[in-house]
């Protein structure tokens, strides 16, 4: 990944530009990544989930093609694509939820698992909406759950794109979480009628 940084830093200017043929370029270099990243989002989801790995990619990208962002370098492009992915998966779960309205809720622990689990719906939206009152006072610790969990982003490359160390990286992660755990937890309906995730 090294050695693409220059090339994909400089065909992510050029697009920025308005260099449409820097955007096919582009493609093939970011692809594969962003494959990675929808696999990580999507990890553990049942068969035939009606969300795959290539449309979450096809989603986020159209998000990110179609937003004016000066996309700094590599990994700023990645944390934008965590990003995007995440409001696809919030998106995706709202739309399913309101197609299955009074179905039974989940009690919401802050766990990987639960945003990739085969059911995710109301856990993720209760994460997702955890994350955007996080955001309203530490939108760096927000940025950092939102591109280690859904993003799957190293320590590194998280560091990277922010501009920071990968201690603080971890730091912030671990403040973060149990932020996010004891937001949940003092939820009014926390566990009030809904089974026991595992």
């Amino acid at each position: 990944m090294e050695t693409e940084d220059p090339a994909i830093t400089r065909l992510l200017h050029s697009w920025r530009l308005g260099d449409a043929a820097a955007q096919d370029d582009l493609v093939p270099l970011v692809y594969d990544r962003l494959r990675k990243l929808a696999g990580h989002h999507l990890r553990g989801e049942r068969p035939g989930h009606t969300l795959g790995a290539t449309a979450l990619v096809h989603e986020a990208y159209l998000k990110l093609a179609g937003a004016q962002i000066d996309f700094q370098d590599r990994s700023h492009f990645f944390a934008v694509a965590s990003t995007a992915m995440r409001r696809v998966l919030v998106d995706h779960a709202k739309r399913r939820g309101r197609q299955r309205r009074g179905g039974e809720m989940r009690q919401t622990v802050f766990d990987e698992a639960l945003v990739v689990g085969p059911e995710p719906d109301p856990a993720l939206i209760e994460i997702d909406d955890a994350l955007d009152r996080l955001e309203q006072f530490d939108a760096r610790k927000a940025k950092i759950v939102e591109m280690t969990y859904f993003g799957g982003l190293s320590y590194a490359e998280v560091g990277e794109a922010l501009g920071i160390s990968e201690v603080t990286v971890k730091r912030d992660l671990r403040v973060a979480r149990a932020w996010l755990l004891s937001e949940l937890k003092a939820r009014p309906d926390h566990g009030a009628g809904r089974e026991q995730t595992p």
